[in-house]
């Protein structure tokens, strides 16, 4: 699977990586070693001594100097060799580590897997919402599937009334049309249920009277694989203001071809007093869990099993209506893959000239 490089992904929560830490992720097929320097500013190095390529995350750090616990070669964190401690002393004109650009922000480690001086920190996604309201639980796992059957799964919010039914969604939600805005490379997947059965999980967090509701959900994606969900009920032909809900953080970010990083997160707005308390905040991220874990992974799972096994010439899939967002992620980011392959033969061609 080809990744887009040019891009901020995910690395790690902020609570992730302390003080003094050597902290192994690998991403995009990249082992990767996080730390932070003298200033608690992140640093992100490539998990592998140059030298017989032992993880450099299992040796020694202080006073900014990564020690490679094989052959003892010594790293500033500008990635460069600084001593050689065998008899001659002599460091290697190779002897370097490559850095990757990183970036702090809404309690995230972003990293930028490409050309570190393209890393502007505007292009980050905008996850403010953290910071504004705070979270029931920061949570990561990995799922053992490509993240982008993942991206389909999130897009697709009408699976919820089969794969979820009864707890975030339910038959009745079904006839909720899909509806597509793009700004820049945004996308936004809209769908509003009107005056149907409440979820369980909504009901929960609302009136708990079984009471029908209305219930929206609206998908934000960024690329190559940050979304943010907004979804919530609120009273038959009343305005959201009356309802309540959450904003549902979901991360991905590729461990490797078959694997993928999930960060999420929940963040509550207008919240009954009745259920502000450890208890239901344990519940929601519990429940929430269970949904990936144990309900959309197993499917994914499965289907990338079947994809496996399958002649990609066969691999054309019948499209519905709620596969709008679908279509559209994915083109885009065909096309982001398109511009940096030009890219890359662009600077291939000026090297042979010169």
């Amino acid at each position: 699977m080809e990744f887009v490089k040019n891009t901020w992904y995910f690395a790690a929560w902020s609570e992730e990586v302390g003080e003094g830490d050597l902290f192994a992720r690998t991403f995009c097929g990249k082992p990767i070693v996080l730390l932070r320097d003298a200033n608690g500013d992140t640093v992100a190095m490539l998990d592998r001594c140059p030298h017989r390529f032992a993880p450099l995350s299992m040796g020694k750090y202080a006073d900014g100097i990564v020690k490679c616990c094989y052959h003892g070669l010594e790293f500033g964190l500008d990635g460069k060799c600084v001593r050689n401690p065998h008899p001659s002393g002599k460091i290697p004109r190779n002897a370097a580590v490559p850095v990757f650009a990183t970036h702090e922000r809404h309690s995230a480690i972003w990293i930028w897997m490409g050309d570190a001086a393209q890393a502007d920190p505007a292009l980050i996604p905008d996850y403010s919402k953290i910071d504004e309201y705070g979270v029931t639980r920061f949570d990561h796992f990995v799922m053992d599937a490509p993240y982008d059957l993942i991206v389909d799964n999130l897009l697709d919010c009408s699976h919820t009334s089969f794969v979820h039914d009864g707890i975030l969604g339910n038959e009745p939600m079904v006839a909720a049309p899909t509806e597509i805005a793009q700004t820049g490379a945004t996308l936004n997947v809209v769908r509003y249920a009107r005056d149907v059965p409440p979820p369980s999980m909504f009901d929960m967090i609302f009136r708990q009277d079984g009471q029908n509701v209305d219930c929206w959900t609206d998908f934000r994606w960024d690329p190559p694989c940050c979304l943010l969900l907004d979804v919530g009920v609120c009273p038959p032909g009343a305005e959201k203001s009356e309802g309540t809900g959450y904003y549902g953080i979901h991360i991905l970010t590729p461990e490797t071809d078959e694997t993928t990083h999930y960060f999420t997160a929940a963040c509550r707005w207008n919240i009954n007093p009745a259920t502000e308390n450890d208890e239901m905040r344990l519940k929601i991220a519990d429940l929430r869990r269970f949904a990936f874990e144990d309900q959309d992974e197993p499917l994914i799972k499965a289907q990338h099993r079947i994809r496996q096994m399958s002649d990609p010439d066969d691999l054309r899939p019948v499209m519905l209506e709620t596969d709008a967002g679908v279509v559209r992620w994915r083109r885009i980011i065909d096309q982001m893959l398109d511009r940096e392959r030009e890219t890359t033969d662009e600077s291939t061609e000026t090297k042979n000239v010169a």
